[in-house]
């Protein structure tokens, strides 16, 4: 065999020899290679999830922590059932230390709601209007949870600066559930 001819026969084998290792090697390698990196792609992705969950978890934690204080705090501030009528005292006695002159005081039907219960009193009171404002900011400033539902001022036509004040002031107490 002359010279040429050896050459070509070892040419042809190398690229014979290049195309057999891409076809059953490298391009096996290669598919299996972007195979794998798109598990790593979707387990990274899995994992960034699972990092924002951990951190949802934790703030829910401490929301949760938050609102049990809360819950607490507004707990003190609702009196047993028992102290009903100790609480409506107290009322009725600020009205008078303002200078105010009740007129009546009706309790309303109780409401009973999940946890606590609202006694609703229907109150006329007589006096100026200052001693009503400074009944209200006194009401306001009570350990206890007051809410004034209704409210409906008339000035007295046959006295200056006097008011006949009408309204529904709700007193919320701890429930049988509480």
């Amino acid at each position: 065999m002359s010279q040429g001819l050896k050459k070509i026969v070892f040419f042809i084998l190398l690229v014979g020899l290049a195309y057999v290792a891409h076809t059953y090697m490298i391009k096996p390698a290669n598919e299996n290679l972007v195979r794998e990196k798109a598990k790593v792609e979707q387990k990274l992705a899995k994992l960034a999830e699972l990092e924002k969950a951990t951190v949802t978890a934790k703030n829910l934690t401490e929301q949760l922590e938050q609102m049990t204080e809360a819950m607490k705090y507004f707990e003190s501030k609702l009196p047993p059932t028992s102290e009903i009528y100790t609480v409506l005292e107290n009322v009725t006695v600020s009205a008078q230390k303002r200078g105010l002159v009740p007129k009546t005081i009706r309790t309303l039907k109780r409401k009973e709601n999940g946890g606590y219960i609202e006694q609703p009193l229907k109150m006329e009171l007589h006096g100026d209007f200052n001693s009503y404002y400074s009944f209200l900011l006194e009401l306001e400033r009570l350990d206890r949870i007051t809410k004034i539902r209704e409210l409906f001022l008339k000035k007295n036509l046959k006295r200056e600066g006097q008011i006949e004040a009408t309204f529904v002031v709700s007193i919320f107490f701890q429930g049988t559930n509480a």
